[in-house]
């Protein structure tokens, strides 16, 4: 079993992959492989909502669920959320997520 997880981000049609160590945040596999549009400006503290992704509805139901604070800073997000919206921060990529799909929202 490998260590590693893979995460697709799609924003504006264009798909980026990466590849990150189990239990890191998709933020941070966003930030650390300089996806464009996932900003994080709170560093993955859940206090900017700049983090903001539309999960692809197939992969949803594997994440954990989101907590009070989490659905309370999703009001605060550029874009409209969505049923299918998380912050990315709030997300750790484990062998259920790998291969999952992001979009990133145009406003952000």
């Amino acid at each position: 079993m490998s260590d590693k997880s893979k995460v697709v981000f799609v924003r504006d049609g264009h798909r980026t992959e990466v590849e990150v160590l189990m239990g890191t945040s998709m933020l941070h596999a966003a930030t650390n492989n300089l996806v464009s549009g996932v900003i994080g400006e709170c560093g993955g503290d859940l206090s900017c909502a700049t983090c903001h992704v539309f999960v692809e509805p197939e992969w949803f139901d594997r994440l954990p669920p989101a907590n009070a604070d989490e659905v309370d800073m999703l009001e605060a997000t550029a874009e409209e959320p969505t049923q299918f919206s998380r912050l990315s921060c709030q997300l750790p990529c484990t062998a259920e997520t790998d291969g999952i799909v992001l979009h990133i929202p145009e406003s952000q």
